[in-house]
């Protein structure tokens, strides 16, 4: 295989004190990619200088290699793969950047995937016709809690798959996992409609975006299969993480005072042996800023460069997530079942929020 060459955008700030204002997602990447023999970390960019100088110096990157403007950066080393840490609001400029300079073969880019859906759709048509790969890190799908889950639904232990219920997290943030999660599950198929409703009285900003407090959305896969999210107060519904129904039986990760994975059939339950792994990592980590997700993920970006297959991270697959997200807001924006595909370019819990329809009181923080 090749050696590529990396560079990563937006470093954050102490990876040791992650916040909803910077998570230093940047020292996960690099710390993933400096473990892939195939890899080879070479210069870095942030807006804040001490915060590229501190990540230079933990990943021994010489000082001419440590840029402001991303821009230049590109120019000076021409890397072969970058990974965009920074917030969603400006992914799309940063990866549209990236992938039109002429030098970049790889972008891999941080979730969520972006603050609208126009966005979203103008990075992956860019990258498409500019031949450059673009791959979202949703790192949880390569957690072995999940990959069993899919075997087992795969190898019709639970019958055909009926309903995806997913009961962890929020709708934006942790939903690009969750409900990637649940297209994975179905095989990456497309909805066909979402409906939803919200509630917001409490105010919520991650990485400059606001969140929902509670939310409640159905969707339709276009083979017939419902997916269902119940997050805040309403979480406790589903009694797991996600729950997978299928006709003649049900898997259940993370259940609420239970194993980790388990499988239900006519009653009987028992639980799968994952090896210790949880949806966040495994007993690997320990000690480390990334995880073994991480690595996975950036193993799968290399092997798709590598071989010219779709990764399962690619951002084509991350548009039937979005486009999920994105109208579930627009569900509740015109009160209404949204039919897909999507036909609005903003963010309607953002729009919301600016218009004054929705008037969360500030965090005390």
């Amino acid at each position: 295989m090749s050696e590529y060459t990396v560079a990563v955008i937006g470093t954050g700030p102490d990876p040791a004190n992650p916040t909803v204002e910077g998570f230093a997602m940047g020292y996960r990447h690099a710390e993933a990619y400096r473990n892939d023999e195939h890899c080879r970390l070479v210069a870095c960019a942030d807006v804040v200088p001490e915060n590229g100088r501190a990540f230079a110096d933990h990943f021994d990157l010489a000082a001419d290699r440590v840029f402001e403007d991303y821009r230049e950066l590109l120019a000076a080393v021409e890397p072969d793969v970058v990974s965009v840490c920074v917030p969603p609001a400006i992914h799309e400029p940063i990866v549209v950047g990236c992938a039109t300079s002429g030098v970049v073969e790889a972008i891999h880019c941080e979730k969520p995937m972006a603050d609208t859906w126009a966005s979203a759709q103008r990075m992956v048509q860019t990258c498409w016709r500019r031949g450059v790969q673009l791959t979202f890190n949703r790192q949880r799908r390569f957690g072995r809690v999940f990959t069993e889950a899919k075997r087992l639904l795969d190898d019709g232990d639970v019958g055909a798959l009926r309903r995806v219920e997913i009961g962890w997290g929020d709708f934006y943030d942790t939903g690009a996992h969750t409900v990637d999660l649940a297209g994975m599950f179905n095989d990456e198929r497309s909805a066909e409609w979402v409906i939803a409703q919200l509630d917001y009285r409490e105010e919520d900003v991650r990485f400059g975006a606001h969140q929902e407090n509670q939310m409640w959305a159905q969707w339709r896969y276009e083979n017939g299969v419902h997916g269902v999210l119940s997050t805040g107060e309403g979480s406790s519904l589903v009694g797991a993480a996600l729950a997978l129904e299928g006709t003649d039986g049900t898997i259940r990760i993370d259940v609420h005072d239970g194993p980790m994975l388990e499988l239900d059939r006519g009653g009987t339950r028992e639980a799968v042996d994952v090896g210790g792994e949880t949806m966040h990592g495994t007993p690997a980590d320990e000690g480390r800023y990334g995880s073994v997700l991480q690595d996975r993920s950036v193993a799968s970006v290399v092997e798709s460069l590598e071989s010219g297959a779709e990764s399962p991270l690619a951002g084509r697959i991350g548009l039937n997530t979005a486009e999920i997200i994105f109208g579930g807001y627009e569900s509740v924006r015109r009160r209404g079942r949204v039919e897909l595909p999507l036909d609005v370019d903003d963010n309607p819990f953002e729009s919301l929020v600016d218009d004054g329809e929705l008037t969360p009181e500030p965090s005390d923080g």
